[in-house]
């Protein structure tokens, strides 16, 4: 499993968080192409209750962090500041994919058993590596993407499947999708 732990992690988490900052681009994009505020773009929920775009983005790639630091044994960097803008928020992301290609495949061996304490809202989990990786970690690293990505297509930003996923074509004005 230690092995099959960073290969269901690292490569997932990098390969999404790539995914995510071009969805980031596509909306620099779209802002420059319709005048849209940024900051507005930002703030946009889905529902009065959830998160607005700007916390998704951030939890997710917090989630890439807080995920991979227990699995390989190190402390989770933290990300210093709060990102207020598109720019800073892709700026986040790249802080964060640097630290996942430091971490060796090696660090990740011998931790499936490993005990991993995380707070779920108001919970505290404690869960061996395994389940917090696939039944915690990265369910929420997805749903968060998926929101962001949701608002996105809310606010017509120009981004489909492809773009989520970087499988996916489908024709469409930009050649990518409307899935």
């Amino acid at each position: 499993m230690s092995s099959s732990l960073y290969l269901s992690s690292v490569p997932v988490f990098t390969r999404y968080l790539q995914q995510l900052a071009a969805m980031l681009a596509l909306a620099q994009t779209h802002i420059r192409q319709t005048g849209m505020d940024e900051q507005a773009l930002l703030a946009t929920r889905l529902a009065a209750d959830m998160h607005p775009f700007l916390s998704h983005v951030q939890i997710a790639d917090d989630f890439a962090r807080r995920a991979c630091a227990p699995l390989a044994g190190v402390a989770k960097p933290e990300y210093a500041g709060n990102a207020a803008s598109l720019a800073e928020l892709a700026a986040r992301i790249a802080t964060t994919l640097a630290f996942l290609a430091a971490l060796p495949a090696a660090a990740f061996d011998g931790n499936a058993t490993r005990q991993i304490s995380s707070a779920a809202g108001q919970q505290q989990l404690v869960l061996d590596a395994g389940t917090f990786l696939l039944h915690y970690a990265l369910p929420n690293f997805f749903f968060h993407i998926t929101i962001a990505y949701a608002i996105l297509r809310h606010l017509g930003v120009e981004i489909g499947k492809r773009d989520f996923d970087g499988f996916h074509l489908y024709p469409s004005a930009r050649n990518g999708d409307t899935a």
